[in-house]
């Protein structure tokens, strides 16, 4: 019996951590889409270098908080793919200019349209061999919200990014036992754009992050390589974490910032 071709899904391709996995699952041999919001030439640029390995590479243009693109992106899905092994959800928000005006937008997109885009992808999920995988992007201040000192600008987007996190864990724990739930969990990432939307909203964030981290900030490729090879590993529980730059134990020394109930 021939081997079906592995195939991913990463959300927020076309750019930092999002555009690295793509190019590190393909270089790994994997068929892989990825979905972008608006910008449609870096998305081409990304899609090229990918399929240059060889591999079949699709880009949609969609907004994860957006239903009906979403059911619209699956639709276009099953026609290049039966079948997802890896589906990445790296694709979040909160801090974009303008969505100030909008409290609610970070749990729209950082929670609720992460469940959502799980149940809409469940039917591609269903294993036909091992358990497919679902990687969660986050934070060391998402992932440990709660019990960290927190960064003013990055809370309401720590704060929904967690909610995730646990709604995630609930869901493939106790409704979806053939999907694997990993999490890689990274300190602020140099070059992409958190990094640079914290600075805007907060001046002298990096020497924030300082009081709360030693360490250098990893690069978008050590978060792709970190991802790309936990999804491959079947060693790996559900519900395993990776942690990708800084220390988690040097946050939890800090003093605790109690979540808003």
């Amino acid at each position: 019996m021939t081997t079906p071709q592995r195939a991913a899904l990463v959300t927020g391709g076309s750019r930092g951590i999002g555009a690295a996995t793509v190019l590190a699952l393909a270089r790994r041999g994997l068929d892989v889409a990825f979905t972008y919001r608006s910008r449609k030439r870096r998305a081409e640029q990304v899609a090229a270098e990918a399929s240059a390995t060889g591999r079949r590479v699709l880009a949609i243009a969609s907004d994860m908080t957006d239903l009906e693109a979403t059911a619209q992106l699956f639709d276009e899905l099953r026609g290049w793919t039966q079948h997802l092994d890896v589906l990445v959800l790296n694709a979040s928000g909160g801090l974009e200019p303008g969505m100030a005006a909008d409290p609610d937008y970070p749990m729209k997109i950082n929670r609720d349209a992460q469940v959502a885009f799980v149940h809409a992808a469940r039917a591609l999920l269903s294993p036909v061999g091992p358990a497919s995988t679902v990687v969660l992007v986050t934070s060391h201040w998402a992932h440990l919200y709660g019990t960290v000192t927190q960064l003013p600008a990055y809370e309401p987007v720590a704060r929904s990014k967690h909610a995730g996190e646990q709604a995630l864990r609930e869901l493939l724990a106790h409704g979806q036992p053939d999907i694997r739930l990993l999490v890689v969990t990274g300190d602020l990432v140099e070059g992409t754009v958190t990094p640079k939307l914290l600075e805007r909203a907060s001046r002298g964030v990096a020497d924030q992050r300082k009081l709360v981290v030693d360490g250098e900030l990893p690069s978008a490729a050590d978060m792709a390589r970190a991802i790309a090879s936990a999804a491959l590993d079947s060693s790996l529980p559900s519900g395993h974490t990776i942690v990708v730059g800084g220390a988690l134990d040097s946050l939890m020394s800090r003093e605790p910032h109690p979540p808003d109930r």
